[in-house]
């Protein structure tokens, strides 16, 4: 098996999890930070999800340690269903792969629409152009999908975007309305943040958010010939 295809099947491994012993740790707030969102839809109903990340590991002085795991759940109005997404640590990353941004239901279907967190886990993904890593929930698990299998309806981020763990420590409460996600969210000027992009961004752009690199046996390093014979030297 290839280092990708172990990759999405650890994935798919993950977010099939559901309601596990460590998302329902997360859930009932045992470590961590929990708190909930109001979630507008893309047809102005609103439902309530329920996060929680943890963070830890290595960081810069004066800085949070990165998010290692966190979980999103929510009730699907057309079921009843209580439906978990969860992502951990990976130890070619070091950290939780994945930032969501949206979570949205067309015809009682659920998806999220996520960013890769940090170049490590944008060049681990194959460098997506729009920058999602989008996931749909069908037959009790969640699935990884192309952009253009988004509908179409889905257009604007409703999550808390950045550090939202920080975001509800500062507004010292445990619920945000739509609203005042709207207005965090408004302060935020990358494309990708404001709207979810249908078209690539230009190639300049993503070259400037984040290098190439490529992953050897036991590290990331640009690709080439001399980089991938270090790594052979090297790697035990």
């Amino acid at each position: 098996m290839t280092d990708r295809a172990s990759s999405l099947r650890a994935l798919a491994i993950t977010l099939a999890m559901g309601m596990s012993m460590n998302a329902m740790a997360g859930l009932l707030g045992l470590g961590g930070t929990s708190w909930k969102e109001e979630v507008l839809l893309h047809d102005g109903t609103k439902i309530v999800a329920e996060r929680w990340v943890a963070r830890g590991g290595r960081h810069e002085i004066g800085q949070q340690p990165p998010i290692t795991e966190q979980s999103l759940t929510f009730i699907l109005p057309t079921t009843n269903e209580r439906i978990a997404w969860k992502i951990e640590r990976s130890e070619d990353v070091g950290i939780a792969d994945f930032k969501p941004i949206l979570l949205d239901i067309v015809q009682g279907t659920p998806y999220l629409v996520s960013t890769p967190v940090g170049c490590l886990s944008y060049n681990k993904w194959s460098r997506p152009n729009p920058p999602y890593v989008i996931f749909k929930y069908q037959s009790g698990a969640w699935s990884k999908i192309a952009i253009h299998d988004l509908p179409i309806e889905i257009k604007a981020p409703n999550l808390i975007i950045s550090s939202p763990d920080s975001e509800m420590d500062r507004a010292g409460k445990s619920f945000m309305t739509a609203n005042e996600i709207q207005k965090l969210n408004s302060s935020l000027t990358q494309p990708e943040y404001r709207a979810i992009l249908r078209e690539s961004l230009p190639q300049e752009r993503i070259n400037q958010m984040c290098e190439e690199l490529v992953r050897y046996k036991c590290g990331w390093g640009a690709p080439g010939e001399f980089n991938r014979q270090y790594f052979e030297r090297i790697c035990k």
